[in-house]
């Protein structure tokens, strides 16, 4: 299995009330990925963080194999959802692939 852990954060123009609508979008856009892509074992994003964090947004999600990871970054389910509830809100973004075992 392959995780796939993206941590995010939202541009420093949006207010704390447009922060969390925007989040809650990630989130619902997001998950609502699961059951869409071949090879998507599983999908959340985590929105609530403490204080001391230094990112906004997390995705942790998990995938057959690399093959099934590089086919979701370019489905068009995914492709939508990040190019309009993802991309549009975020100056930074850091990954993390990895094979759990």
């Amino acid at each position: 299995m392959i995780k796939h852990i993206i941590l995010w954060q939202l541009k420093d123009e949006f207010d704390k009330a447009e922060k969390e609508k925007i989040k809650l979008g990630m989130k619902e856009g997001l998950e609502g990925l699961k059951g869409k892509i071949p090879g998507l074992v599983e999908i959340h994003v985590q929105t609530e963080s403490l204080p001391s964090s230094n990112a906004d947004v997390m995705l942790d999600s998990a995938f057959e194999s690399e093959e099934a990871l590089k086919a979701y970054a370019i489905h068009p389910a995914h492709v939508e959802v990040a190019d309009n509830m993802v991309r549009p809100y975020t100056k930074s973004r850091s990954c993390l692939d990895f094979e759990a075992k």
